[in-house]
């Protein structure tokens, strides 16, 4: 017997190169299934996508069981590495047994499809409306009792998930707990290079730290409606109603900028009117965010991505229009997958998505466990930090404007831009806190819609329109709950891309306002990106981190310092009024 064939380390080490090879094959397998189930969905596609996720999710089970003695040898860091990431990188792993493992996928797929296929009937309108349709409602009306009959006509999708989601919870957990996790919430939260319990602490330290700003924008927004619709429809003090705030989950509330804006007037010229102006295409706006990517000095994307992407709904089928970026082969296969409007809202949108090609094509050199990002916040947060680079002066380099006011000025677009970002925060937050409720057994399932809407009043300060009951299932009207998608990337990348714009920032040497800084055409600041994004998850997160801000610690000062000019405006505007919820 040689000594390679003698040396458990060595026979270790191939066993990881073994499984690698083998899990590349099944999720790429999974990736075109999914895809074609994503842009054509049948019950034959469904089941292809479904047969071809069963697959991989019993081949990462069987390997987690299989190499789990290998936890015990002492491996190289790298293989040690590899070992926790195969451990922690599905959302979920079936209990081992393939018939559960096939019911658990089918689950998935079937809440997938119910979201998908979800429609909404209004009073006037002829054909049944779905999500796009019903969110520009609540995107531009301003009639209450419209808004909450669209907005509860959508919610209503969520009554035939309450089942079957019930069910997922429980197969899930027995697969997290085969594995060595006290639930599946504990299980997501083991991918952040801590115990759980510490980043669960850390989540929490972060909204302490932007609570304040929250606070200050959420007064001054309901002090607005309530000028606006009058204490039957708005309270003075409390919550306020989700329907008003123009998102269909009041995640976001940028929809409401013309009726908020300050004295100084509209923050420029209106984008999406810019865009329609020049008669700017789908395909045209991709085009324009590929341009910012590459006067960094990255490469143009492959020539497949324009063959193969999806950019906008097609007439003869039904697809999930969802905006997301895929990496089908883990190579140079990429693409794009979105119902693409002509608007400031999409413009933004396209940006972040390329964010995850750029960063997909950056990391595929590494091994196959390393293809992916230091934590998936780094995934999100790469297009938004971009997107902070969409300022007055480079819309006007663009022709998207033709002048840019001076820092003078600043205040509209701080508050345009806080209606996005600061106003999310809350809502990144606490779709997983619940789901952490749920997983651990804290919230029962008799109790999911009454502790979804105490987490939502908690967090965000807003109510429903109208009392909702146990027979409802309002989660489920939000897509990364019905598809099994963890969702505290979003408000880690909310805090984590204000912190690289700030990176950014220092790496060219800006001096001005950290809000009117923007790095397009600027290459060393390229460079110091994609060096950053090359490293994929090969090392823990904060030597990422370090590696573009020269920081350790996830920071919400970066955050802070881009709105202290509205944190002053606020507290001034709110100055006798009711802060609070």
């Amino acid at each position: 017997m040689s000594v390679e064939a003698s040396d458990p380390v060595v026979r270790a080490e191939r066993s990881i190169e073994e499984a690698e090879a083998r899990l590349l094959e099944l999720a790429v397998d999974s990736q075109r299934a999914d895809w074609v189930q994503a842009t054509f969905i049948t019950e034959d596609t469904a089941a292809l996508a479904t047969q071809a996720s069963a697959r991989l999710i019993r081949a990462m089970v069987d390997l987690v069981h299989s190499t789990a003695p290998l936890r015990e040898l002492r491996l190289p860091e790298a293989s040690r590495r590899k070992l926790e990431i195969l451990r922690v990188s599905l959302p979920l792993v079936a209990p081992a047994g393939p018939r559960e493992t096939e019911e658990l996928a089918g689950i998935i797929n079937t809440l997938q499809g119910l979201y998908s296929k979800g429609k909404v009937r209004l009073p006037g309108r002829p054909e049944p409306l779905d999500l796009e349709s019903v969110s520009r409602i609540l995107a531009t009306s301003r009639d209450p009792a419209e808004l909450e009959r669209a907005w509860s006509g959508w919610h209503a999708v969520g009554r035939e998930m309450r089942a079957p989601f019930r069910r997922y919870v429980e197969l899930s957990n027995r697969g997290a707990r085969e594995i060595g996790f006290d639930d599946l919430g504990a299980m997501w939260r083991a991918r952040y290079d801590m115990p759980p319990a510490e980043f669960a602490r850390e989540m929490e330290r972060l909204w302490q730290q932007v609570l304040p700003l929250y606070r200050s924008l959420h007064a001054y927004v309901r002090r607005r409606l309530f000028e606006q619709y009058g204490a039957g429809i708005v309270p003075e003090r409390g919550p306020i109603p989700v329907h008003l705030l123009g998102n269909m989950w009041g995640q976001t509330w940028e929809h409401l900028y013309p009726g908020l804006a300050p004295a100084q007037g509209l923050a420029g010229e209106d984008l999406t009117a810019a865009l329609v102006r020049r008669r700017t295409t789908p395909r045209q706006m991709v085009e324009q965010a590929e341009r910012f990517f590459t006067s960094l000095g990255l490469p143009p994307l492959p020539a497949t991505f324009w063959e193969r992407s999806m950019f906008t709904r097609p007439r003869d089928r039904e697809v999930v229009c969802h905006a997301s970026a895929w990496d089908i082969d883990f190579a140079e296969d990429l693409r794009v997958k979105m119902c693409i409007d002509v608007t400031e809202e999409d413009f933004r949108t396209i940006h972040h998505e390329l964010g995850h090609n750029y960063y997909q094509r950056a990391y595929a050199a590494q091994p196959f466990l390393f293809r992916d990002s230091a934590n998936d916040g780094f995934h999100e947060a790469i297009g938004d930090t971009v997107a902070l680079s969409v300022t007055p002066e480079y819309l006007v380099q663009i022709g998207l404007r033709e002048r840019a006011e001076d820092a003078g000025g600043d205040l509209p677009f701080l508050l345009a831009r806080a209606l996005e970002s600061v106003a999310f925060l809350p809502f990144g937050l606490l779709i997983d806190v619940w789901r952490w409720g749920v997983f651990d057994g804290s919230i029962p399932p008799e109790e999911y819609n009454r502790t979804w809407w105490e987490h939502r009043r908690r967090y965000q300060g807003i109510a429903p329109p109208t009392p909702r009951g146990e027979e409802e299932f309002d989660p489920g009207a939000k897509a990364h709950v019905a598809t099994n998608t963890p969702y505290m990337r979003y408000f880690l990348a909310a805090i984590l891309h204000y912190q690289f714009h700030r990176g950014l920032a220092r790496t060219i040497a800006w001096s001005g306002p950290l809000h009117r800084c923007s790095v397009y055409g600027r290459r060393e600041a390229g460079a110091r990106l994609e060096s950053m994004l090359a490293l994929g998850a090969s090392r823990p997160w904060p030597e990422a981190l370090e590696a573009l801000t020269g920081e350790r610690r996830m920071d919400a000062g970066a955050l802070l310092e881009y709105f202290a000019p509205l944190q002053r405006w606020l507290d001034e505007q709110n100055r006798g009024a009711p802060v609070g919820w």
